[in-house]
């Protein structure tokens, strides 16, 4: 039986937007003992976690460097918490046209190139967020952490300029290899 590792697709916020969300992630498993979200760096989910035969993983790697090739930069805009009851905080991203555009070819061409056919979770519709607190934060902390976060302020935005394969190795999510995306501004008509 072949070995199959997993992988998603994500965009990796640059400094100081990185740190600030770890920082989040740090405070969350202090104060309300929420670790998982640890347990991957802050991102900002394209395509949901899939399975991929290891020794095809170079193929997967240059299917990514052509998709990336092709897809300009965007801008990303962090507004303040917002939650998925009973138990994710989460910095809300603003769904721009670009965004969701990149979502919706990163899940075609994954579908088309690749195989994979589950882009969103549980079907949902697409819903960019950078998690802060995880699945882990047990009920009643939720709703501890919820008050003290819902009417937090959180403003932020950032070129992403790049889309992260993560791979899952020793039960975290590591960033595996970047891809650059297109920077428009270069590009000559």
């Amino acid at each position: 039986m072949p070995i199959k590792n997993r992988y998603f697709i994500g965009i990796v916020p640059p400094a100081p937007i990185f740190e600030q969300a770890l920082e989040l992630k740090h405070y969350f498993q202090d104060r309300y003992k929420s670790k998982a979200s640890l347990n991957s760096p802050p991102h900002v989910t394209l395509h949901m976690p899939f399975e991929w035969k290891a020794e095809k993983e170079k193929e997967l790697v240059n299917a990514f460097h052509r998709f990336a090739s092709e897809q300009p930069t965007i801008k990303i805009v962090l507004k303040d918490f917002n939650c998925f009851t009973p138990c994710v905080i989460f910095i809300n991203v603003i769904p721009s046209k670009e965004l969701i555009d990149l979502q919706r070819s990163i899940r075609l061409f994954c579908k088309k190139e690749l195989g994979l056919f589950n882009a969103d979770y549980k079907d949902l519709p697409f819903h960019p967020h950078i998690t802060v607190a995880f699945r882990d934060l047990k009920k009643s902390m939720f709703t501890q952490a919820w008050e003290e976060f819902k009417g937090k302020k959180f403003d932020g935005e950032f070129l992403a300029d790049r889309i992260t394969l993560l791979k899952h190795v020793e039960r975290k999510w590591v960033a595996e290899k970047e891809f650059r995306l297109v920077n428009q501004a270069a590009i000559k008509p």
